[in-house]
């Protein structure tokens, strides 16, 4: 995977430069091919459209979440730095999907990729499109562990609720 570590902020001039940066965290998760190189394609084109990465978890593999009649999961999130709306950031990771791959027929069913926006700034969105903080978010180990991985203290502005209590609370 490319390094965060090692990622320098968007020139002038490009989306994610054209507003105040808002922190967003995104959640990748690939179950289809060649998982760990749709999550490095993922990771590159989100640093390329949405913003500067400035953390991102480790890998985890997990077993499918809802629809369960399918391979297991790679999972992992990114924080980044993003000068695009909310919904302009959703609109890229939907091209990103469709670009690597992403067929949508069943719902929670096989993907090549997922990007979901779990996070934006302390904003709390819940219109017909997109909805932030991610709704099932509390119920997803998948999500949470690599969030507390990234940002130990991390607080759900809508459950009102930090990273580990929402994890106690699904054990």
């Amino acid at each position: 995977m490319p390094s965060a570590e090692k990622k320098q902020p968007a020139p002038a001039g490009t989306a994610a430069a054209k507003q105040p940066a808002t922190v967003a965290i995104i959640a990748l998760g690939s179950n289809m091919g060649d998982r760990e190189m749709y999550l490095r394609r993922a990771w590159e084109e989100i640093e390329g459209r949405a913003g500067h990465i400035t953390k991102a978890s480790s890998i985890m593999e997990t077993e499918a979440y809802g629809y369960t009649d399918q391979d297991n999961f790679l999972n992992m999130v990114l924080e980044i730095e993003t000068g695009l709306s909310p919904h302009r950031l959703l609109a890229e990771l939907l091209t990103i999907e469709a670009e690597l791959g992403r067929v949508r027929t069943i719902h929670w069913g096989p993907r090549t990729i997922d990007l979901d926006i779990i996070y934006y700034g302390d904003q709390i969105i819940d219109d017909d499109d997109l909805r932030v903080p991610h709704p099932d978010l509390h119920n997803r180990e998948f999500v949470l562990r690599p969030i507390a991985e990234i940002e130990p203290e991390w607080y759900d502005p809508k459950r009102q609720k930090t990273v580990g209590q929402m994890l106690d609370e699904l054990i």
